[in-house]
């Protein structure tokens, strides 16, 4: 099992993230429905700013996180190189991380999107659940 990137400091509802969505940014109001989706996949979502960004964690293991640029806002999966992605909303090519683009004038399927993000938050509750080795 690849190792998770764990934030022990991550908490129900941080209200950080309520006050970095509260800085009036038309495209931080864009990916705002789209974060609380993300907080809604379980009961067991936690949440933190890490690297200035809000962050989804199942328990403490990141799944997710969301930024805002100057041009377009952006969903991340810290495993989304891992995901099926039937409609092709990723986008990345590193090792591990994928993300999906978020603009006003070209938004992806919201079908689409709301599976991908159904589909990351159960991938990350696997891995939490498979047996990890012991050191």
């Amino acid at each position: 099992m690849e190792a998770l990137f764990l934030f022990p400091e991550a908490r129900r509802r941080d209200p950080a993230i309520d006050a970095w969505f509260a800085q009036g940014d038309a495209l931080r109001s864009l990916v705002q429905p789209w974060y609380e989706r993300l907080r809604d996949c379980g009961a067991d979502v936690r949440d933190l700013i890490h690297d200035g960004r809000p962050t989804a964690c199942v328990e403490e293991a990141a799944f997710a996180y969301v930024d805002a640029y100057a041009t377009h806002a952006n969903i991340g999966f810290f495993c989304g190189a891992d995901l099926d992605d039937p409609a092709h909303l990723l986008e990345g090519t590193g090792k591990r991380m994928r993300h999906v683009k978020l603009r006003f004038n070209r938004m992806p399927d919201e079908a689409a999107l709301c599976a991908l993000l159904a589909h990351a938050y159960k991938d990350m509750r696997r891995r939490l659940d498979e047996p990890r080795p012991r050191h």
